[in-house]
């Protein structure tokens, strides 16, 4: 039923007034309560006319994109009514002055709703869920099809989306659904929930009912929600896809328009479908007794509702499933709840002939599971549009609602008229407070020096008078004598102890009162009724776009949880205060689910009725489940056997080109200077000039120490020596643009400590290397060196350890041309080719220093100029949206797509780098601030297409595409141009880095 039909029912408006002015009041943004009982009135009860009248005289309507549940039931009615989210993007224009073509519209538009649900049953409300969820498909499905490069793409290797031990499972976002994963995983982990959802059997005579009936649209949802459940039960990958279940959603209803779906919206029209689902159940079940329906039990509960209506007393029962909380203007839940169980003016319940309307809720039947819907939007009526409200709001883990009950409303009274008391009692402490302060004024250790010297008058025009200086500043005595003022320092310092002394007891008497109002609900009787904090439900951004995340508590790991999409993380409760009380960037809690913690069914394990035994995994689900699970989990392993068997086929084909004889060596050739050594895995033996200019210096060296001595013995000598010359580099401690490490692979291995004998193997075969055979002294010096390598033991050294070293020494120096590249580029404004190489130095750089502190570049550097790309990158898109012209307006959200939204989640990943994450939130700031603005509707519809994108950053890091070309350096080169990048960035602010 609507609230259409429902006010024009007998007494509907009396008995529900209260109800429309709080839906009034969230629409319209008009906190006056007489003019919206006036506007309620004049429109006879119709909420839609009251909206109109209360409209009218503004210059523009605002669009109704968002707006609050607020659940009620007729008496006779166990059925709630709620008023769901509008976010269709049809306006009627209420600028004019003619009411009757405003009235008409409105008339014409309900006309237009009544007539779509006779027609289809479907309302209005469901048609905006389906317009988000078909829009969330077929972005999906367009995303598929994209052509343009992007930076990051899935991981091929399964492995990497396996999952690990008994880790939860996550939930794909497959297009503007985070809202979805995180009300299903919210669900999914009461247990009692999920087991009702896999134990669910649809009724035999479901094929029976006509094609028009919701239950054809309720049952196959019910039927998915079943198969992804049972997947995040058993499945062995680390996410699952949950297109089936949105597939279901989408295809109930009809609508080409997109925007993301609001939690609440969807949790409520969730429970909606789930509880027809069970009641067509448990009507065939039902033997001759009232069919009791497992998801009304579990979900809703009822309150009294006692009061006054213009002088006339009322009771009535009304049923909630999510109860609204209003947000602005509380500190915390309970003073959320205060204001929402005392409505108007309270004084009035107790008097007969008051024409004051004011009502009281009580809570008399609380469900096992208590969701608060927290309203963090209201409306702007100079924009027009909803705006979120950041403000911090607290919430404990344990809430008390004993005094909500009606079995506890006279002492509840009580209570309050007390901390009334003591308020207004405070209040005047506080004031007497300041006043005592202002008399006592500053210490005189707080009293500036008004000496001759140091006193000087500055004149500022326009701010303050001016005084001659040789006037003074304020009238004063001319002369005092020493006893006068002996006499007088002595009052002032009796009369600053009393000061002092007042404050005190003042400042003592307001915590004592504070800590009294604290205290006034910790008796025995009143922390009775507990209910702990399971799930709160995050969202980050704007009104009009942003992203959700759950924080979900593991009650039998003591722990919290973050459920964001595919990643589920261990959490703490710090980390959820700071991103759910609000007031910390533009993340807060949008909805809170409390479950009643003295009723351990909800989240106890199942037991074998045979053994006794805990049944966990997949002995939870039942055997049509358990087979589907394990089909699909076959399925996976499948794929993993399918990529194991292509690393060995790979694997094997190496090997057997490994054993392929090769070649004599050619006879050596010039070597041409700037050939690199390190670049695309050269041979190891391939050695530049540089090395071998470095070992001709050590062998000239050892030969004129021991000119007499053998080949071997030269050879040993040399190596010493240039160890030696390598230790002293490895050991000094040059400026940033003179990295030693560039020069020698030796001095790398040397300040990571690597193992002696890698050392030893990678000097010897510098000395062994064919380019040293150009003349008879340092040919016999080579064949020395070959002999002993060749005369090492496999057991001596470990291979694979030794390519593992060389391996990283060759990333070392990609790492350092990424690095160098990216700031020439950064150094030339040239900011989207920059972007990209130091992204991927940035990345390579962060493996590195996982295995040493010395294995790579400073990570902070790199940090500040890849974040100052972006910072420049989102300034230059935001500059072309701001020109209006379609090709400008497409290239720069071009930038954001390609290049700034796939790069987020790198600097989200670590959330110790705090200057990633301020980044991050002033570029989504500077794109949420273009809501509140006037702007053509295709920049309009771009906008709104784009900002979901911006918000639904995932900190999941996707796999790379190829890296950008990089030129040919040799070491030379190398070592010179990074001394000239690093030199030129020295003479650089820092620009906070």
């Amino acid at each position: 039923m609507t609230v259409e039909q429902n006010v024009l029912q007998p007494g509907g408006a009396a008995k529900h007034q209260q109800t429309f002015l709080n839906q009034l009041r969230e629409i319209t943004g008009i906190n006056d309560i007489q003019v919206l009982q006036q506007a309620l009135k004049d429109s006879n009860g119709n909420l839609e006319l009251a909206v109109a009248f209360l409209t009218a005289k503004n210059a523009k309507v605002p669009q109704l994109e968002e707006a609050t549940y607020y659940q009620t039931a007729l008496p006779g009615n166990d059925r709630y009514i709620s008023v769901g989210s509008q976010a269709d993007t049809n306006v009627i224009d209420l600028t004019g002055d003619d009411k009757d073509d405003l009235q008409r519209a409105i008339a014409l538009s309900l006309e237009e709703s009544n007539r779509a649900f006779r027609e289809t049953g479907i309302t209005d409300e469901e048609q905006a869920i389906s317009r988000v969820l078909e829009a969330s498909i077929a972005e999906n499905k367009a995303s598929l099809k994209r052509t343009h490069p992007e930076v990051w793409s899935d991981s091929p290797n399964p492995y990497d989306r396996k999952r690990q031990d008994n880790c939860p499972v996550g939930l794909k976002n497959v297009g503007n659904t985070c809202w979805f994963s995180a009300v299903i995983q919210s669900l999914f982990n009461l247990l009692e929930f999920r087991r009702l959802v896999l134990n669910f059997n649809p009724p035999a005579n479901a094929q029976d009912l006509p094609r028009n009936q919701k239950e054809h649209r309720n049952l196959p949802f019910m039927r998915e929600l079943r198969y992804l459940f049972a997947l995040l039960v058993g499945s062995k990958r680390k996410y699952v896809d949950p297109s089936r279940a949105v597939e279901i959603l989408k295809d109930a209803f009809k609508s080409n328009d997109s925007q993301q779906q609001d939690v609440s919206e969807f949790t409520h029209k969730l429970l909606d479908w789930l509880e027809d689902a069970f009641q067509i159940k448990a009507e065939e079940e039902r033997d001759g007794e009232k069919p009791k329906n497992p998801m009304v039990e579990l979900f809703y509960g009822r309150f009294l509702a006692v009061g006054v209506l213009e002088g006339k007393k009322f009771e009535n029962t009304e049923m909630f499933g999510q109860y609204p909380l209003q947000v602005n203007g509380f500190k915390d839940l309970h003073e959320c709840l205060e204001a929402a169980m005392i409505e108007g003016e309270i004084e009035s319940l107790h008097s007969e002939n008051s024409a004051k309307s004011g009502q009281e809720h009580w809570f008399t039947e609380l469900p096992p599971v208590l969701t608060f819907e927290l309203s963090r939007f209201e409306f702007n009526q100079a924009l027009g549009r909803p705006e979120k409200i950041h403000n911090k709001l607290e919430f404990p883990p344990i809430l008390y609602l004993d005094r909500y009950m009606h079995k506890n409303r006279e002492i509840t009274r009580i209570k309050r008229d007390e901390i009334k008391r003591l308020k207004e009692y405070l209040t005047v402490l506080q004031q007497r407070l300041e006043r005592t302060i202002e008399q006592q004024g500053p210490s005189s250790s707080d009293v500036p020096s008004t000496s001759p010297v140091q006193r000087s008058v500055i004149h500022k025009p326009f701010t303050q008078s001016r005084i001659p200086p040789d006037l003074p500043m304020h009238p004063a005595p001319r002369h005092i004598t020493e006893e006068e003022l002996s006499v007088l320092e002595g009052c002032l310092h009796r009369w600053r102890t009393e000061v002092e002394n007042d404050t005190r007891d003042l400042q003592e008497s307001i915590s004592r009162i504070h800590r009294t109002i604290e205290l006034m609900y910790s008796d025995k009787t009143m922390v009775q009724v507990p209910y702990r904090l399971h799930a709160v439900l995050v969202h980050e951004g704007q009104a009009n776009a942003g992203h959700y995340w759950a924080y979900i508590y593991d009650h039998h790991q003591n722990r919290w949880m973050k459920y964001n999409d595919i990643s589920v993380t261990k959490s703490t409760w710090e980390e959820l205060e700071r991103d759910s009380f609000g007031g910390y960037r533009n993340a807060s809690a949008y909805c809170l689910m409390y479950i009643n913690d003295k009723e351990q069914y909800l989240i106890q394990d199942e037991f074998n009725k045979e053994t006794g035994q805990i049944l966990v995994g997949m002995d939870t689900l039942p055997s049509d489940l358990r087979d589907y699970v394990k089909e699909d989990n076959k399925r996976f392993e499948k794929e993993l056997e399918e990529w194991d068997a292509e690393l060995a086929q790979k694997a094997q084909q190496e090997k057997l080109l490994s054993q392929i004889p090769r070649a004599p060596a050619p006879s050596p050739a010039p070597v041409q200077a700037g050939e690199p050594e390190y670049l695309e895995q050269p041979s190891r033996t391939d050695i530049s000039k540089h090395l071998k200019e470095d070992s001709v210096q050590a062998i000239n060296k050892a030969l004129s120490e021991q000119e007499d001595r053998g080949p071997e013995a030269i050879m040993d000598t040399a190596i010493k020596l240039e160890y030696t010359r390598l230790l002293k580099l490895a050991q000094e401690d040059p400026p940033p643009e003179c990295d030693y490490r560039l020069r020698h692979a030796i001095v790398y291995f040397i300040q990571n400590q690597a193992p002696k004998k890698i050392i030893e193997r990678t000097l010897l075969e510098q000395f062994g290397d064919h380019n040293l055979s150009f003349d008879e002294r340092c040919r016999n010096i080579m064949k020395v060196a070959q002999a002993k390598l060749e005369m090492i033991k496999p057991d001596e050294v470990n291979m694979e350890e030794y390519e593992r070293w060389h391996q990283d020494y060759r990333n070392f120096r990609e790492t350092t041309m990424f690095l160098m590249v990216g700031l020439e580029f950064f150094q030339k404004k040239s900011y989207m080719e920059a972007l990209l190489y130091l992204i991927y130095a940035y990345q390579n750089n962060k493996e590195l220093l996982s295995k040493g502190p010395y294995r790579g570049h400073d990570e902070e550097l790199i940090s500040h100029y890849r974040r100052e790309c972006l910072l420049k990158l989102n300034e230059h898109a935001a500059a072309l949206f701001e020109s209006g012209d379609d090709q400008e307006v497409n290239n720069g959200l071009i930038i954001m797509n390609e290049l700034i939204v796939p790069c987020l989640p790198l600097l989200l990943v670590d959330e110790m780098e705090e200057k990633d994450i301020v980044a991050v939130e002033d570029m989504r700031n500077r794109w949420c601030s273009y809501l509140g603005q006037e702007m053509e509707p295709n920049l309009q519809e771009k906008l709104t297409d784009f900002l979901p994108k911006l918000l639904d950053c995932s900190t999941e890091i996707k796999g790379f595409n190829d890296p950008p070309k990089l030129p040919s350096y040799s070491t030379h080169e190398l070592c010179e141009r990074y001394a000239r990048i690093m030199l030129s960035l020295s003479r650089t602010p820092a620009d906070g880095r």
